[in-house]
C-alpha cells in the first residue's frame, strides 16, 4: 500500500492590507522527499502521518508542503501555485497509490476566495476519482462547513489549544486510512454548527467550559459504538468567511452515528456560548501596564501581558506605554520588523543605537517604538523548537538582534515568528524567569509553557487586528444576522 502526503497551511487575517505572497510560502517549502524526511519526528501533522505510515509500512510519496503561518489573506497566485502542484503531483503517481493524507489549516483564505481549503480537497478530488480515499488533517481552528465534506472522506483536527497534539492529529487521520485500506470500510464523517464565534483569547482549551466539551468530545468515542473520532473545531473569528467559528466533526462507521455525536456536542456549545466569550478576562491597555508595574514589584515569578490582538507580531503597543512609564526590566521578545533587523545588525554587537521598530503591518499596529540602547546580540538566528507546540521544528529567524532600550530588552527578527516558549530568551543565552515583566502576543499557545513559568496573565486589548470584541471588525462574508456574538437568539 502507498499514500500521497501533501500539505498547504496558513491561517489568515482577512483584514491585514497586505497579502501573504508566494515568496512567503516558499520560505518553508518541501517538496518531494523532503516531505517525509523534514517532518518525521515532528509535532506536526506530517510528522504524525509519516509516523504512522512507517510503523504499518505503508509507502509514502511526499508531494509538496508549505506555510505561511498566520499572516493576511494569501495572493490568488500563491494559492493556484501549490493548488496545481499538490494535484499535478498526485496526479503524476495515481496508479501507484492506494490513498491521500492533506495537511491544511481549515482557515485560509485569498483575496478572492473564502474557503480554499475545502477548494484543494474538490480539485484533489477531480484528480482521484470517486473512489480513493481523501483523509484530511486540521487546525483546531479551522472555519469548515459540509463543502469540506462533499470531497474528504474523513477529516480530524486538534484537540487542544495550545496546540500540543499537531502530530497526535496526524497520526489519528493516518491510522484511519489505514483501518480503511486494510479493512475495506469506508469511514463516514459528519459535521454540524453551533453558530458561534469567540476571539482566539477565548479558544484555549484549559478554559472552563471548553476544557469540558474538548474532554467530552475525547471520551465520545469510546462509550459510543461505532463511533471513531470526535473533534470539536473553534474557528478563526479573523478570516472573514461564511462558514467562520465553531463546527463538530465526527467520524463514524455510519452516518446516523456520526452526525448524532456532532449534533450534541454542537448544541452544548452553543447552550455555552456567554460562557465561552470571557469578556471579563480583558482589560485595557493604561490598566493592564498599571496592574503590571504594581504587581512586579512584589512577585515572584514574572507578570505577563498579553498583547493578543497583535496578528503579525508586530505591536507596540505596549512596548511605547513600557517605555514611556520607564519601566525599570521588561522583556518584548520577537518584535517583527526586517528593516529595524537589518540596521541593528549592520550596528553591530555592542553598538549603541538608536533605532525606530515595529508597528507598520497596519495602521492599527500602533506605529514604530523608538529603542535607544545596546546591542547585545546581532546576527543570523535558526534553531529549532524545543517547547512542545511545534517541538523539532525548525525555525529560520533570519537577521536577528537583541536590544537592550533602558533595560527594556527587545529582540527584533526578520520573519515573523510568534514567541510561545522559552526559545526567544534561551536563544539568547537568557532565563525567562529573570524578568519581572514579559510581553508575548501569543493568543492561546503560549500557556502551555508560560501559564506555569508566569505569577500571572493579563489579558491586555489593544486597536490591532484581533480584538476581543469581534462586533468592532468590518466583515463582509460572516453571516452577522445570525452568529453569536451578533445576534443571540436565545435558543440553548
Amino acid at each position: 500500500m502507498h499514500v500521497a502526503i501533501a500539505g498547504l497551511m496558513l491561517e489568515s487575517v482577512s483584514f491585514l492590507p497586505d497579502p501573504t505572497t508566494l515568496a512567503d510560502f516558499q520560505r518553508e517549502e518541501l517538496s518531494g522527499q523532503a516531505v517525509i524526511d523534514g517532518h518525521r519526528g515532528t509535532n506536526r501533522i506530517i510528522g504524525g502521518f509519516v509516523e504512522v505510515c512507517e510503523a504499518e509500512g505503508i509507502g509514502m510519496t511526499g508531494i509538496v508542503s508549505a506555510g505561511a503561518g498566520a499572516a493576511a489573506s494569501a495572493t490568488d497566485e500563491a494559492f493556484d501555485h501549490y493548488c496545481t502542484r499538490i494535484c499535478d503531483g498526485i496526479a503524476a503517481i495515481k496508479d501507484r497509490i492506494d490513498g491521500v493524507l492533506l495537511s491544511l489549516h481549515g482557515a485560509m483564505t485569498t483575496v478572492t476566495r473564502t474557503d480554499p481549503d475545502a477548494d484543494i480537497v474538490r480539485e484533489v478530488r477531480k484528480v482521484v476519482g470517486p473512489d480513493m480515499p481523501i483523509v484530511v488533517g486540521l487546525d483546531y481552528h479551522g472555519n469548515l462547513d459540509e463543502e469540506i465534506l462533499r470531497h474528504a472522506d474523513a477529516l480530524f483536527g486538534y484537540h487542544y489549544s495550545p496546540h500540543t497534539d499537531m502530530g497526535e492529529t496526524g497520526a489519528r487521520a493516518a491510522r484511519c486510512l489505514v483501518r480503511w485500506l486494510k479493512t475495506g470500510k469506508k469511514p463516514v464523517t459528519a459535521i454540524a454548527r453551533p453558530e458561534v464565534m469567540v476571539p482566539s483569547i477565548f479558544s484555549a482549551t484549559n478554559l472552563e467550559p471548553l476544557a469540558g466539551l474538548v474532554r467530552e468530545s475525547i471520551a465520545m468515542p469510546s462509550t459510543v459504538p461505532g463511533l471513531h473520532d470526535v473533534t470539536i473545531f473553534a474557528g478563526f473569528s479573523y478570516a472573514d468567511a461564511p462558514n467562520t467559528g465553531f463546527s463538530v466533526v465526527a467520524v463514524a462507521d455510519d452516518k446516523a452515528t456520526a452526525q448524532q455525536a456532532a449534533d450534541d456536542l454542537s448544541l452544548k456549545i452553543n447552550y455555552e456560548r456567554h460562557q465561552l466569550y470571557k469578556r471579563n478576562l480583558v482589560m485595557g491597555l493604561k490598566q493592564g501596564v498599571d496592574e503590571a508595574l504594581r504587581r512586579s514589584n512584589s512577585a515572584r515569578k514574572p507578570i505577563l501581558l498579553l498583547e493578543h490582538a497583535d496578528r503579525l507580531n508586530d505591536s507596540t503597543h505596549i512596548l511605547k506605554e513600557l517605555i514611556r512609564r520607564g519601566a525599570p526590566k521588561a522583556a518584548v521578545p520577537f518584535l517583527w520588523d526586517p528593516k529595524a533587523a537589518a540596521e541593528a545588525v549592520a550596528a553591530g554587537k555592542g553598538a549603541t543605537v538608536s533605532i525606530d521598530a515595529g508597528g507598520f503591518s497596519s495602521d492599527r499596529a500602533g506605529g514604530p517604538a523608538r529603542l535607544n540602547g545596546k546591542v547585545l546580540f546581532a546576527g543570523d538566528l535558526t534553531y529549532r523548537t524545543t517547547g512542545p507546540v511545534g517541538r523539532g521544528a525548525e525555525q529560520r529567524l533570519g537577521p536577528t538582534a537583541l536590544i537592550d532600550a533602558n533595560g527594556i530588552l527587545v529582540s527584533i527578527t526578520t520573519r515573523p515568528i510568534t514567541a510561545i516558549d522559552t526559545d526567544c530568551f534561551t536563544q539568547f543565552g537568557l532565563k525567562a524567569e529573570d524578568f519581572p515583566i514579559i510581553v508575548l502576543r501569543s493568543k492561546t499557545h503560549f500557556r502551555a509553557v508560560y501559564q506555569p513559568l508566569a505569577e500571572d496573565i493579563l489579558i491586555v486589548d489593544t486597536p490591532d487586528w484581533g480584538p476581543a470584541d469581534l462586533t468592532t471588525l468590518p466583515y463582509r462574508h460572516v453571516p452577522t444576522d445570525r452568529v453569536y456574538p451578533f445576534v443571540d437568539r436565545g435558543r440553548p
